[in-house]
């Protein structure tokens, strides 16, 4: 994953990938059938690291409003790391490795999301009138948009800031004046 992420899919044979990866060719046929089929199982293993982070991240949260954030952010911070070449090769040359991560995205990152949004209502950070399925899809979408580069290309905007821009005020929007004040302390103390 980290040789996906930084150089790409495409740009690596599978020879290459033996060597980088410093294999034996046998191994490497043992292991996958294809590159196809190490693409496949490279993201079903990436998937279930993110999931365990995430639970990692989130037992450190202090509140629900703090638990969103901190995915925002934790998703941004994965998408810094990781060359665009990465997700359009998944795009273009793997569409069963792209369904699963869309999958993740839209399925599980969703959830949890609506999850933590429900929690959040229940205890007085987020207000009681939204609508929690277009709230956590809106949540997602902007994410999406956020990390596309033809819509905020990185050496135009910083980052940091359009996280700031998007999440600091839709987040705000759906608090409590509770939840509204929490949020902004989050992004005092976390500079952004």
């Amino acid at each position: 994953m980290r040789i996906f992420k930084t150089e790409g899919i495409e740009i690596n044979s599978e020879e290459e990938l033996i060597r980088k990866l410093d294999i034996r060719k046998s191994t490497y046929h043992e292991l996958f059938r294809s590159k196809a089929e190490m693409v496949k199982q490279v993201t079903v293993y990436n998937i279930e690291k993110q999931k365990a982070e995430q639970r990692q991240l989130l037992a450190e949260a202090g509140n629900p409003v703090e638990e969103i954030m901190i995915l925002l952010r934790n998703g941004i911070t994965q998408m810094q790391v990781t060359n665009p070449t990465f997700i359009m090769d998944l795009q273009q040359h793997y569409p069963e490795s792209w369904a699963l991560t869309l999958d993740y995205l839209s399925n599980y990152s969703q959830h949890l999301n609506a999850e933590i949004i429900n929690k959040g209502i229940l205890q007085g950070y987020f207000r009681r009138d939204i609508n929690l399925q277009l709230v956590t899809k809106i949540i997602l979408e902007q994410f999406f948009m956020m990390i596309n580069p033809s819509v905020f290309p990185p050496e135009r905007y910083n980052l940091s800031e359009v996280f700031r821009s998007i999440y600091l005020y839709y987040v705000r929007g759906i608090c409590t004046e509770l939840g509204g004040k929490m949020a902004e302390a989050y992004f005092a103390q976390n500079n952004l």
